[in-house]
């Protein structure tokens, strides 16, 4: 009888030590978003600048996935999936380093160059990784390994909000340390991968298809793709507009202090966060992935409706409940995009992580409503995304 396993395949080989390598990477790129919503509360406080200027910390970070995404995935393309894993580690080490100087310069901008070359190596790290883990096994597993690989992804973003919390609300104000220390992981960890061969799955079928010139149906007509790669943009900029400004909200809305809100959006949103993709990945056994989204993007535009119209502690526990309803939607809806590409796996796989450039758009746009009218009221922008993704759920089967 064949033997399949969740990194098994039909012929018994096993994929058991790249997953959980490559799962390690989830953890790290988890830290470094997360503790961006923390930086970003820190920047307006000690900086003195606006919500909407303060947006731009994530707005470099993701517009270095739109300007990375396709260098990054031509590069894996040609190399394969290491010397992506490789160089995303390097630019992600080295942009986190540069946080040394920047504590003793003070210089808002410098601190942008810094996080914009950490985004470009996430960008790269995040093409390789995300591709890579679907094609570790059956097809018919690939939304359950993603998603039980992105829920070390939010065991770092518990970790994130913790870090900054620590070092920048109750240690004075020090943010070099925390990048510092975490430049040096990163490096080493890279030194890791440098020494260890990573299987190029697929890699053959797409040498020939790429020297015969048989391409296949256009990604841009593979409707299931298309409609994904949409529904990826919008819930990045939906994720990241929730976390920029969480703090924010709690502060201005729940009555919380900027430290207590930074412990309750680690252990409370990012716990729900980690719990709700693991038991995700267990659900998807049983239940299909389009339907797990459907419902999950259901209750995530009701989280948000009483988030904007009920204002105060209950809209604070909506916002939190909206975490775990935003767990399994980025690796589900990165999975259903690809499950319909064919041999085209690492070209799709670039394109969506460009969408994260989704990322920049929202906490700039959530930040003017809120100086213009109010905190509460930049949600909005979050509730349509959820909408949009709705739908992508709901029809996905007739795509």
């Amino acid at each position: 009888m064949e033997k399949i396993g969740l990194v098994r395949t039909r012929d018994g080989r096993s994929f058991l030590v790249p997953f959980i390598l490559i799962t390690s990477l989830f953890f790290l790129w988890g830290v470094a978003h997360s503790i961006l919503d923390v930086l970003n509360k820190h920047f307006q406080d000690t900086m003195e600048i606006t919500r909407a200027r303060s947006a731009l910390i994530q707005a470099v970070v993701y517009g270095g996935y739109f300007v990375m995404a396709l260098p990054a995935g031509r590069l894996i393309r040609r190399f394969g999936y290491r010397t992506g894993v490789l160089t995303g580690l390097v630019l992600y080490g080295i942009g986190a380093l540069l946080f040394i100087p920047g504590g003793r310069i003070q210089s808002f901008e410098f601190f942008l160059l810094a996080l914009f070359v950490i985004g470009c190596g996430l960008t790269c790290l995040e093409t390789a990784s995300n591709p890579y883990v679907t094609v570790l096994g059956e097809p018919e597993g690939s939304e359950r390994r993603i998603n039980l690989a992105q829920s070390f992804n939010g065991l770092g973003w518990i970790c994130g909000p913790l870090i900054g919390g620590f070092f920048l609300f109750a240690g004075g104000g020090d943010v070099a340390t925390p990048y510092a220390v975490l430049g040096t992981v990163v490096l080493l960890i890279a030194v890791v991968f440098s020494r260890v061969k990573l299987p190029e799955i697929g890699q053959e079928a797409e040498k020939e298809e790429a020297e015969t010139g048989k391409s296949g149906t256009s990604l841009w007509k593979t409707a299931s793709f298309t409609m994904g790669l949409l529904s990826l943009f919008l819930y990045v900029a939906a994720q990241t507009g929730i976390n920029s400004f969480f703090i924010n909200y709690a502060t201005e809305n729940a009555g919380v202090t900027a430290q207590t809100a930074s412990v309750w959006l680690s252990f409370g949103g990012m716990g729900l966060f980690m719990l709700g993709r693991m038991g995700g990945s267990w659900l998807m056994r049983f239940v299909k992935g389009e339907k797990v989204l459907a419902a999950c993007a259901a209750g995530g535009l009701i989280c948000m409706a009483a988030v904007i119209f009920l204002p105060g502690k209950v809209g604070w526990y909506f916002l939190l409940l909206c975490f775990l309803c935003e767990s399994i939607m980025f690796p589900t809806i990165f999975s259903l995009s690809l499950r319909h590409v064919d041999k085209k796996t690492k070209q799709a796989s670039s394109y969506l992580i460009m969408s994260i450039v989704g990322g920049a758009i929202a906490p700039m746009l959530m930040g003017f409503i809120a100086d213009h009218i109010s905190m509460a009221t930049g949600f909005i922008v979050p509730l349509v995304c959820f909408a949009e993704i709705l739908g992508f759920a709901t029809r996905y089967n007739k795509l």
